[in-house]
């Protein structure tokens, strides 16, 4: 498989690592390192007592559609990162504030494009948004009110400062924050940025609120606009609005264990195309023309973990739940839910884990009754109707040979891709690792 010309330097750039990490190891042990490298003999620690710490790591997702589609084929795709923060208090005496940069790398290709299985959420995550270099993060952050109140500012991803979620499953639907699964056009996840201010304020030891404001722009998620401006500064013309999340948030201790319940909506200032009427209010499929323009775009969510069983953040069994739900008129999927748990500890091995869930994504119904519309007009062009809940099942098994490396082949089941029954259900078999440097 040909992958992306970045490749070639990056990889003679991970040689060289190695060759460094391999003449320095010598000094750490990689056997309780959290980083392949160990501590770069004590010189991680001592730029960290100054206020500076990095962030470097390589993660691939491989799978094999077994069914599905029309091709029984492989595909892989990975991601390199390059980060690092700066704590201005100890750098400049700057007294709370933070700097934050990263920079990652996408390559590889769409295992479910290729095999045209016809799914919503990507079978491989960390595919997407541009297979070329990004500015995931450009962003300082300042403390107030004796650390109650964050400000940030930069360029970030949305679902890294709301709704945020862990990302552990291969499969999107269990990954990252949700809303940027139904509403990616103008929700933004990792690795794409946006212009942005976030203020949080900690309303009590366990609870807060959170508003932002992120700028809307079409060029963020256009993925030629990546390959051509992804590491750029700049603050791009054809700005059509501003999506404004509010967010409530409870990090109690529930009988000794820790757990995060997220709950919010978001209003997107941007109009947005009507999926069944045209600009007369008359039916697309048949009238043609332009879709009629709504105001504004908006939806809610809420986001619930706990652990539940075994020690505090340690062995022991974590549970989630994920609901999005997205205005009926202009989002093609507009409603997600995901449930699953994790156990961690698993064979008495501290960092070994296993992970299952399932989840639904419904395509509207709005949408499907154009579709439907356009198929009974239009014999011989007619178009697959979507109008169910894409079923997604995933499990997998997290081993960690070495705190550094977490090797974590699943397993996916997809029945109804896209939300409809005239795609055939998939099964994948699928291989997610990661590498902390």
């Amino acid at each position: 498989m040909r992958l992306s010309s970045p490749t070639r330097p990056l990889a003679a750039a991970l040689l060289a690592c190695i060759a460094f990490g391999t003449a320095t190891a010598h000094a750490d042990d990689s056997t309780s390192s959290k980083y392949l490298f160990g501590d770069w003999n004590g010189e991680r620690t001592r730029l960290a007592d100054k206020g500076i710490t990095f962030d470097f790591g390589y993660g691939f997702e491989a799978g094999h559609n077994y069914s599905g589609g029309d091709r029984r084929i492989t595909r892989y795709t990975d991601q390199w990162k390059f980060g690092g923060t700066f704590d201005l208090d100890k750098l400049w005496g700057w007294r709370g504030a933070t700097f934050k940069i990263m920079v990652t790398d996408r390559n590889g290709r769409d295992l479910g494009a290729d095999a045209h299985i016809g799914n919503n959420q990507l079978i491989q995550e960390v595919y997407g948004r541009g297979q070329t270099w990004h500015l995931t993060k450009f962003q300082l952050e300042q403390k107030f009110f004796d650390d109650r109140l964050t400000w940030k500012i930069g360029r970030m991803p949305v679902g890294e400062e709301v709704a945020s979620f862990t990302c552990d499953f291969m499969n999107l639907s269990f990954c990252g924050a949700q809303p940027g699964n139904i509403v990616g056009d103008y929700w933004v996840n990792w690795p794409t940025s946006m212009w942005a201010t976030t203020l949080k304020f900690a309303t009590t030891k366990d609870t807060f609120v959170q508003l932002s404001a992120y700028q809307v722009n079409p060029k963020y998620v256009d993925d030629s606009y990546a390959r051509r401006r992804g590491l750029d500064l700049d603050f791009p013309g054809g700005t059509t609005g501003a999506l404004i999340p509010l967010e409530f948030g409870w990090t109690p201790t529930l009988g000794g264990l820790p757990g995060s319940y997220r709950a919010g909506v978001w209003y997107n200032t941007s109009k947005g195309d009507d999926l069944y009427l045209n600009e007369d209010r008359q039916p697309l499929a048949t009238a043609g023309g332009e879709p009629l323009q709504r105001s504004s775009r908006k939806g809610a969510w809420i986001t619930f973990q706990q652990q539940v069983t075994g020690e505090a953040g340690g062995r022991g069994t974590t549970v989630f739940l994920n609901v999005t739900s997205a205005d009926h008129a202009t989002s093609a999927t507009n409603n997600q839910i995901a449930l699953g748990m994790e156990y961690k500890g698993i064979f008495g091995r501290a960092n070994d884990f296993v992970g299952a869930a399932i989840a639904g994504t419904h395509a509207n119904g709005y949408a499907a009754r154009n579709q439907r519309l356009f198929n009974a007009t239009h014999p011989g062009e007619e178009g697959i109707v979507k109008d169910g809940y894409e079923k997604v099942a995933e499990v997998f098994y997290s081993w960690s040979p070495i705190p550094s490396i977490a090797i974590r082949p699943n397993l996916q089941y997809i029945k109804d891709p896209g939300g409809s029954k005239q795609n055939d259900d998939a099964f994948v078999l699928g291989l997610k690792t990661s590498i902390a440097f």
